[in-house]
């Protein structure tokens, strides 16, 4: 059973809408910027009780589950709706990881897999995550796969610091296949990265000869769970970017130069426009790309590659300009803008940089 084969429970945009507030609402009531900046500083970097509310009150890791598997029926779109929200307040939470695994499992279509695993993912006892790079990236998995036992590291992996259960992509004589085997099984060491973006917690995870479960999945996987790592992405990134121009234009309200709120100067005004320009069009791509998804349009790899580059470099944008309209104090550790801005650069180097998705858009045209 895949995600873009069952259909859906049919929700509204209004329905959308209520559960991006319910989101904001809940965020806003159960942390802030300096709850956030001392969970990235714990160990393991998370907010496990945030995590814990958000799946218990509002049941964000069953939204794309189907209820025969403990879930709630919606889609992968409402899920995107939350990140987005939680893109804007850079929670750290693993929600984005987690649905990167489910998507893994519902693309794989392994029945006695999907009941196996997916209720205790909907009821968010476990968290998942999925190991796919090698040092050099995503286009060749660090593990290799044989006999049922996995050895190798996977690099960059997402919340593996604060996952339960890993979904492994692996490489081997069958081409790149798909693994399940617990964080804490024999053979598999977890070892916290430091980051440059503190809010992105990753891990390398060495695999020495680990038993895992092998999931039965077509030669399609990769591919199509990387169109769903980007699509899900630019939802987050969307947020993120709104975030950092509120901030901005809070700034430029009350920020004095010459004796004048900087807010009104017409130059400032401008930029500000096209943070604002640049923020709509993302999220106007990222939502026709997750739609894709979720309706099954053939268009959906190609709508989540655009979305990929353009949300990145958007986001990127409108933090760039945000560090500058704030000024000196943008550049400090203590103010929250600079916060996004490492979120832009770092989550733009997932699954594939923006001139690398770029030029294989190309030469895929040009064949």
């Amino acid at each position: 059973m895949t995600s873009d084969v069952i259909a859906p429970a049919a929700v509204s945009a209004e329905e959308r809408e209520a559960l991006a507030e319910a989101i904001r609402d809940l965020v806003t009531r159960r942390a802030d910027s300096a709850s956030a900046r001392a969970a990235m500083r714990a160990t393991p970097r998370i907010d496990r009780g945030l995590w814990q509310t958000l799946c218990a009150e509002i049941g964000v890791a069953a939204l794309p589950i189907p209820e025969e598997a403990g879930g709630a029926g919606a889609s992968f779109a409402e899920t995107a709706a939350v990140l987005e929200e939680l893109g804007r307040s850079l929670s750290p939470v693993p929600v984005y990881a987690t649905a990167l695994a489910t998507a893994a499992i519902l693309i794989a279509g392994d029945d006695e897999v999907t009941a196996a695993l997916l209720p205790s993912i909907a009821s968010g006892e476990r968290i998942a995550t999925v190991c796919w790079a090698g040092r050099d990236g995503w286009d060749r998995p660090g593990v290799r796969a044989d006999g049922g036992l996995l050895s190798g590291t996977a690099d960059y992996v997402i919340d593996g610091e604060s996952a339960d259960l890993l979904l492994v992509l692996a490489g081997g004589v069958d081409g790149t296949t798909l693994h399940a085997v617990d964080a804490d099984a024999d053979g598999v060491t977890v070892t916290p990265l430091p980051v440059v973006d503190p809010s992105r917690p990753l891990s390398r995870i060495d695999f020495d000869e680990a038993p895992a479960r092998t999931i039965a999945s077509g030669s399609d996987l990769p591919g199509r769970l990387r169109t769903h790592a980007w699509a899900l992405l630019a939802a987050e990134q969307v947020g993120g970017a709104a975030a950092a121009l509120d901030l901005t234009v809070d700034y430029t309200k009350s920020r004095k130069q010459f004796g004048r709120i900087i807010g009104s100067f017409q130059a400032l005004k401008h930029r500000m426009a096209d943070m604002y320009a640049s923020v709509e069009t993302a999220r106007s791509i990222s939502r026709a790309a997750v739609a894709a998804i979720v309706t099954g349009d053939p268009a959906a790899d190609d709508l989540a590659a655009a979305a990929h580059v353009y949300c990145s470099e958007a986001f990127a944008r409108v933090t760039g300009e945000g560090i500058q309209l704030h000024g000196g104090i943008g550049i400090t550790a203590e103010h929250d803008i600079q916060l996004y801005f490492k979120r832009a650069h770092g989550s733009a180097q997932l699954f594939g940089q923006p001139h690398e998705v770029i030029a294989e858009l190309g030469g895929r045209l040009l064949s």
